[in-house]
């Protein structure tokens, strides 16, 4: 008899240990549900467009659903923080979320004009233009690696506008290639804004409260942009609604939170270089769903980028390279 409770205990060591060695994959198996449902951000773009309803009105409901979902969280758990906020940050938040207004409604205008793959792909950029700003603007040191991966990402963007405006591969079967190339590198352009206010914000203001506020002024700059152009967010389809509710739970709520539950456990450079594998899903995705087959030059533009922002996250402890968050809040 007296021995029996030490066997129990014995027992639910034993067991919390294969639990804990069974969950060992957890975070990769959480990261790649992350990367997965990311992907499908573009697929599901295309699918309102083509039920009619317009780029800046996708742009609008996504992120005004994200930021009412966000709202009671945020007042239950930071609360205090938000009401304690300094004039001085609650300005740079809300002109942080003016640029992301302009990332999401370029980067979702792009996909009505060229390939998903060349769309994906030019805003996945970003990090890279944030690495080349903080050497011009705020004079940090980049490394050479972060350099090379700056070089690599230039050369590939020109691989992928030479071969869109040749119209071969998918480009031959897109509105208007170029514009939207250039349309998705404006969106990379405004995430970088975005993420380097975030940068100078996040020392004092914590997640949860900056990306509310950026998310919800986001919204109402882009609603107000629908109202103003004469757009409506009424008289769609019930599938066009559906699409954009899975829009704002799917790729702008979890997954990004799946990004973020998996930085508690790996690091932070393999998660940013996981994220790589957004844009190869939805370009996978797009030749299934859509038949947007790849040009040699455009595929080697794609390997450069993409190789370019692997070689940058890899010295992310070089000088002042691109630091992983640069990856990790990239918003799609």
């Amino acid at each position: 008899m007296p021995h029996r409770p030490v066997h129990r205990l014995s027992a639910i060591v034993c067991y919390k240990n294969a639990m804990t060695r069974s969950w060992a994959g957890g975070p990769y198996v959480v990261l790649a549900l992350g990367v997965a449902v990311v992907s499908t951000a573009s697929i599901l773009i295309r699918y309102a467009q083509a039920e009619g309803v317009p780029s800046l009105t996708i742009a609008a409901v996504r992120l005004a659903l994200a930021a009412l979902v966000l709202t009671p969280i945020v007042w239950m758990r930071a609360g205090p923080e938000l009401r304690a906020l300094r004039r001085g940050d609650l300005a740079l938040a809300l002109l942080s979320g003016v640029a992301l207004a302009i990332h999401f409604w370029s980067w979702i205008a792009s996909l009505a004009y060229t390939s998903v793959a060349s769309s994906t792909v030019l805003v996945t950029t970003n990090p890279l233009w944030v690495g080349l700003a903080s050497m011009l603007i705020l004079g940090e040191r980049p490394g050479r690696r972060t350099i090379g991966g700056i070089a690599l990402t230039l050369v590939g963007s020109l691989f992928i506008f030479t071969s869109d405006s040749s119209q071969s591969g998918s480009a031959a079967l897109q509105p208007d290639p170029v514009r939207g190339n250039l349309l998705a590198l404006l969106g990379a352009l405004a995430a970088s804004a975005y993420l380097l206010l975030g940068r100078a914000l996040r020392p004092r203001v914590g997640l949860l409260v900056y990306i509310w506020l950026a998310y919800g002024t986001a919204a109402l700059v882009l609603l107000l942009t629908v109202g103003v152009t004469g757009h409506t967010l009424m008289g769609y389809s019930t599938l066009a609604y559906a699409i954009m509710i899975a829009l704002a739970l799917g790729p702008q709520l979890s997954g990004h939170t799946a990004f973020n539950w998996a930085l508690r456990h790996v690091s932070a450079t393999f998660v940013a270089i996981s994220i790589l594998g957004e844009p190869i899903g939805s370009a996978l995705l797009a030749l299934v769903l859509f038949g947007e087959r790849f040009a040699p030059l455009q595929l080697a533009g794609f390997v450069l980028i993409l190789g370019g922002i692997f070689l940058a996250a890899r010295g992310e402890g070089e000088g002042g390279g691109v630091r992983p968050e640069s990856v990790l809040s990239k918003e799609q």
